[in-house]
């Protein structure tokens, strides 16, 4: 095994983010390696935080959560150095994925997040469903005020199945 521990966590992460096959929030990743007890919170912060200067894993902050993705940079160096990763490690990731995937897809695969629109003097909330990067349903909502705009994205996480649905009966 790697005797370089800050090394072995950033191989971990860019190992986890190349299996996914989708982007995955911050909370998945930690959730899953410190449910493993692979290295404690603030360690595993630094490590994604240096992968992403180092342009190894990019980052993108939808509303409070902040979605990973390998890069092309991340995926080549974990081509050199994947051997590295004890294969234990490797096959708990890949029953983790096999288990949980789906779940895990899922929950990145909706997206809804609002912004302040000065021209038209309110909040605009901009819902989004996926299915792999294959955009599903991507709609904007005018909201006249914060509130309002928050309770359609969260409205929106909660019940886009129905409104697909809903939609795709009304519009085919």
């Amino acid at each position: 095994m790697l005797q370089d521990l800050p090394t072995l966590y950033k191989l971990i992460v860019l190992y986890m983010l190349d299996r996914a096959k989708f982007p995955m929030t911050n909370a998945q990743v930690s959730d899953y390696i410190l449910e493993k007890e692979y290295t404690n919170y603030l360690s595993l912060q630094q490590t994604i935080s240096e992968l992403t200067e180092a342009h190894m894993v990019s980052q993108e902050t939808i509303r409070n959560r902040t979605h990973l993705s390998i890069t092309a940079e991340g995926r080549e160096t974990l081509g050199f150095f994947q051997n590295l990763i004890n294969y234990g490690i490797k096959q708990d990731i890949d029953a983790y994925f096999r288990e949980k995937g789906y779940a895990l897809r899922n929950e990145v695969s909706v997206l809804g997040d609002y912004y302040y629109d000065a021209k038209a003097g309110g909040y605009e909330a901009h819902l989004v469903a996926k299915d792999r990067d294959v955009s599903l349903v991507d709609m904007r909502i005018s909201a006249p005020t914060e509130d309002i705009a928050e309770t359609i994205c969260n409205k929106w996480e909660e019940k886009n199945q129905k409104i697909y649905q809903y939609l795709v009966g009304e519009l085919f």
